[in-house]
């Protein structure tokens, strides 16, 4: 367990991390929402995984933004470990984000306003709203082989099955509470929690790689908490919808992953077979004609 009681040795800090590929203008709309969403003079680290785009140019002549051209594609994960580490002590809180967000106006002091609520929170997620408005179910309950498995086989053909609808947590009250893990796409995070985990696990290139972190953040005795009061509109992956056949394979490959590094041993391994069929049948049924 983690000390989470000790002294900080970080200051008060906000740093924005935000993992770009081929990010376009909506890295524009993300850094022109993310002035509104604070009061605090926050610093933003544009972490791109090899983009060729211009969208990097005109991020570098913002004030108080850094841009580090990682030059390899190294997923969301390792991308962002990459920008946290470039951070010196003055930055007690962190947030890993995607390009393709808009901040809500004060949306980001909320989130900083509700982690002094929570002395042993480690990780903090805003509601997500898609574009049309819709809620997204963004914090979530730990997937469990039950859970896990239903859902990965089940959950693209038979949407409304009791595993998805457990795991995905759709009709849980948006009220402030702690959660199994936190959607990825926007979190704010305890710097002293991050370093307890080591960041994100870079075996995971895409996906899973936050269901990951929380169920490590929880382990090491800190709280995902979710802050509905603090609210972003996510308008969508871009970078999966370049190559959908590649990025439905990573999934399933990261979905793998948690599943076996949670459940070792000879016994498991017939589990763990069947498990790795069921989501070779899912992948070639979803990508028919791909």
């Amino acid at each position: 367990m983690a000390r989470v009681t000790e002294p900080s040795r970080y200051g008060d800090g906000v740093a924005v991390v935000v993992v770009t590929y081929f990010p376009g203008e909506d890295l524009d709309r993300f850094l022109d929402s993310l002035e509104k969403a604070t009061t605090r003079d926050v610093h933003v680290v544009v972490a791109d995984n090899d983009s060729t785009d211009d969208a990097l140019d005109r991020a570098e002549k913002r004030k108080n933004t850094h841009v580090l051209r990682i030059g390899e594609n190294l997923g969301y994960g390792g991308g962002a470990n990459r920008g946290v580490a470039t951070l010196d002590d003055r930055y007690g809180w962190i947030v890993i984000a995607n390009p393709d967000l808009e901040w809500e106006p004060g949306s980001l002091d909320t989130l900083v306003e509700a982690a002094q609520r929570w002395p042993r929170g480690g990780a903090f997620g805003p509601l997500i709203r898609d574009p049309d408005g819709t809620v997204y179910p963004s914090a979530r309950l730990l997937p469990s082989l039950g859970r896990g498995v239903g859902h990965a086989v089940f959950g693209k053909i038979w949407p409304a099955n009791p595993w998805t609808r457990a795991y995905r947590q759709e009709h849980a009250a948006p009220t402030e509470r702690t959660s199994g893990w936190l959607s990825g796409s926007c979190q704010l995070i305890r710097r002293a929690a991050w370093d307890s985990v080591g960041g994100f696990d870079t075996r995971y290139f895409m996906y899973f790689e936050d269901v990951d972190l929380g169920d490590r953040i929880g382990r090491a005795g800190w709280h995902n908490v979710y802050v509905p009061s603090a609210a972003v509109t996510h308008i969508g992956g871009k970078a999966t919808s370049r190559a959908p056949k590649k990025m439905l394979a990573a999934h399933h490959d990261s979905a793998y992953r948690y599943l076996a590094d949670r459940h070792r041993g000879p016994a498991w391994k017939p589990v763990l077979a069947a498990v790795k069929l069921g989501l070779k049948l899912r992948l070639k049924f979803e990508t028919r004609g791909k």
